[in-house]
């Protein structure tokens, strides 16, 4: 990998190689964050070698990512669409909402409809660099069936262990792309604890997005494609859901690497929104001490995470971008999803809704200032989880078929 330098562990500073199969330090147990030859990237990629890139993925960020310049270019030919995603400005949300300049970031158009399609396909990547052809992973279901789909593309075999409580969409999906589907009778924890034992047991690629340092690269090329979108004018704010914490450390770091790479100037700042029924990060924030677990008491499965698995790189980037914390209800989150859905035509399921509930309170508590820009993520389409929507909008009024009885 010409611009990666090697991996280094956040707890004790030991440098690790970068090899496809690393996950967590070997000295320590730590995360491990994959660095990059800045100086060596100024050199070769600039606004416009992009501007004039014609690949409409997110490989064509190759010299920001950590995989072979062969690799790359086999992912962007022979896999799934993954990324490009639509930008959308959103003027009737943002005087709903009132704020200054809102976008939304509509990643529920990734081809299994949310971002893990990102990390999935790193992971896809980072398999076939490592020689291996059977990926598994523990998920609440969108990492699962983003796994299951990249990985029917490329030809792979899954595994895939998920909570009994996944909606009926996202199994369906799994079971659709020909995974082998475990439905565990347990919460996250004991799903993610099951699906551990059994990757080392048989030898499996791990996809884990909390230990495998490599799917933060994939899910942190939303930030870039937000950035180039925007013609490299940083928002002032990123509103995105916060569940094991693995989607804001990544999307941090992307803006990092952009910065540190001189294609921005500046950095945003983060707004991190949880359930209130499922906040350890949040509560963690607060109280400045270790996480502590907590009941998976919300709707929002996706983000439904008691006991997150990367809760120290997800602190790290809310510390660092100087960001701003808040936990909605429930009854917020479904009123998001009918206000993203009639203000903007976007379909977000509950856990993607959550980041546009985050603002709604954010803005109402004047924790941001109405003279701001703000991309808001959302991070998974709504037909993942038809029941919540359904629960969401209420349903249809029921007519008889006769003209003259219509009345409105």
């Amino acid at each position: 990998m010409k611009f990666v330098r090697h991996a280094v562990c956040i707890d004790c500073g030991q440098t690790v190689a970068a090899r496809p199969e690393i996950t967590t330090c070997p000295a320590c147990g730590g995360l491990l964050d994959i660095i990059y030859d800045y100086e060596a990237i100024k050199r070769s990629l600039s606004r416009r070698v992009l501007a004039a890139r014609p690949e409409p993925t997110m490989w064509r960020y190759a010299e920001l990512l950590p995989v072979e310049t062969e690799t790359a270019a086999r992912m962007a030919a022979e896999g799934l669409r993954v990324g490009n995603s639509p930008l959308y400005p959103a003027p009737n949300l943002a005087a709903e909402t009132g704020i200054r300049t809102l976008y939304i970031k509509d990643d529920g158009q990734n081809p299994t409809a949310s971002l893990k399609d990102r990390a999935s396909a790193m992971a896809v990547a980072k398999a076939l660099e490592a020689g291996r052809n059977v990926i598994a992973c523990s998920s609440t279901g969108n990492a699962a069936s983003s796994l299951a789909g990249n990985c029917a593309r490329a030809g792979m075999e899954t595994y895939i262990f998920v909570p009994e409580r996944a909606p009926k969409g996202k199994v369906a999906q799994l079971l659709i792309f020909g995974a082998h589907v475990f439905s565990v009778q347990g919460d996250y924890g004991a799903t993610f604890r099951l699906s551990a034992a059994a990757i080392k047991k048989y030898g499996w690629y791990n996809r884990n997005a909390a230990i495998n340092p490599y799917l933060l690269e994939g899910k942190k090329t939303a930030a870039l494609e937000i950035a180039e979108q925007l013609d490299w004018q940083v928002p002032d704010y990123l509103a995105l859901s916060v569940g094991d914490g693995c989607t804001i450390a990544g999307v941090w770091k992307g803006f990092c690497d952009l910065y540190h790479a001189g294609l921005i100037d500046r950095l945003p700042r983060l707004l991190s929104v949880q359930a209130a029924g499922c906040c350890p990060i949040h509560n963690a924030l607060r109280s400045g001490g270790p996480l502590q677990p907590m009941a998976e008491n919300t709707l929002a499965d996706s983000i439904a995470v008691g006991m997150p698995r990367n809760p120290k790189k997800a602190l790290r980037a809310i510390r660092e971008s100087n960001g701003v914390a808040v936990e909605v209800s429930d009854d917020e989150i479904l009123a998001a999803m009918r206000l993203l859905g009639k203000s903007c035509g976007v379909f977000a399921e509950p856990a993607a809704a959550t980041a546009l509930a985050g603002l709604v309170r954010a803005r109402k508590e004047n924790r941001i200032p109405a003279a701001c820009s703000v991309v808001c993520l959302i991070s998974g389409n709504g037909l993942k989880d038809v029941a919540n929507g359904i629960r969401a909008a209420g349903e249809p009024r029921l007519v008889a078929p006769s003209p003259e009885e219509f009345t409105l």
